[in-house]
């Protein structure tokens, strides 16, 4: 599945999140990325806040193209993702797809 290559569609409530074996399947194309409470987490590193912030304008771009926003927690040179659906109370493909976009911004 190239799921950088895929849009964001908007979900709404009452959308069912996906299955566990749904989300086992999708995982496997963002390796990188951990579950974690109920949602896609990742760490990013980078050489200074400048970087941090960056990255971070990018994400907040994409997520802007794609309708899709993650929770985001910057620090110096540290940038943490969390990904969830909040309008379905759990993950949708969305969030797979924002991540694998993500995971194309930088090379980490």
């Amino acid at each position: 599945m190239d799921l950088h290559k895929m849009k964001c569609v908007p979900c709404e409530g009452g959308t069912p999140p996906l299955e566990e074996s749904k989300i086992k399947e999708l995982i496997k194309e963002i390796p990188l990325w951990l579950l974690r409470n109920g949602r896609l987490y990742r760490s990013f590193k980078f050489k200074n806040f400048v970087e941090s912030l960056n990255f971070v304008n990018a994400v907040g771009k994409l997520s802007e193209e794609e309708g899709h926003h993650p929770d985001i927690a910057i620090h110096y040179n540290k940038v943490e993702l969390d990904l969830f659906t909040h309008a379905i109370k759990g993950l949708s493909e969305n969030d797979f797809i924002l991540a694998a976009k993500i995971d194309r911004l930088v090379k980490v």
